[in-house]
């Protein structure tokens, strides 16, 4: 589904999704309030959000969405990268976040990769993450109490998920099956109370393991 207030974004994405092999465009909307009710009435996979609009902005929007039972996974798609959007798009659950100057098929391959788990981010946005440093000493004392509860193995599949690692790639490194890797990952996002991968990896930055 494409949320975004300017009818030609719409139109220009959903012409370039719906022409992409195996993604199909089953719903748009104009506002977050909007979005909440065509995901009840159509139930997409993935949500493609924008942050500025009228009533209901994307960032509300996507944490409405994603404290849902079967939330749809959402990628934000917005002109708008300053550090305060980006920590509150991916603290609210989102599992990416690009900018619309993104190309068209760096977009495609973001909505598959989102779907199918892994989060995705613009160059530009990886670099404003990597190159913030956390003052906030509480967040830092939280990050690393809440890391203090894993396992030790699930502590190491928690900093691979951060680094941006597959669930693949996880196993190859351990030494132990996909399976496994899926379950362990499962284990982690419940202990730390999170929604997804991403919001991982935010919390190992909070708690400087990264």
């Amino acid at each position: 589904m494409i949320v975004d207030d300017d009818p030609l974004v719409r139109a220009g994405l959903a012409m370039m999704l719906d022409g992409a092999g195996g993604i199909t465009v089953v719903a748009e909307a104009a506002d977050g309030d909007a979005a909440v009710g065509a995901v009840d009435a159509h139930a997409p996979d993935l949500v493609l959000m924008d942050i500025r609009m009228p009533s209901v902005d994307g960032l509300t929007a996507t944490r409405r969405l994603r404290a849902r039972r079967q939330p749809p996974e959402v990628i934000v798609l917005t002109t708008f990268d300053t550090d305060e959007n980006i920590l509150r798009a991916l603290r609210a659950g989102a599992g990416g976040f690009l900018l619309k100057d993104t190309p068209p098929a760096e977009i495609v391959a973001a909505v598959h990769r989102v779907a199918a788990g892994e989060p995705t981010l613009s160059p530009s946005i990886t670099r404003k993450l990597m190159d913030r440093v956390s003052t906030d000493a509480d967040s830092y004392e939280r990050a690393r109490g809440a890391f203090a509860g894993l396992s030790e193995r699930e502590h190491e599949v928690a900093l691979a998920v951060a680094r941006g690692r597959t669930n693949a790639e996880i196993a190859a490194e351990l030494l132990m099956s996909v399976a496994t890797v899926k379950a362990h990952v499962s284990h982690v996002l419940t202990k730390l109370g999170l929604g997804n991968r991403t919001q991982i990896a935010l919390l190992a930055h909070d708690a400087g393991l990264t």
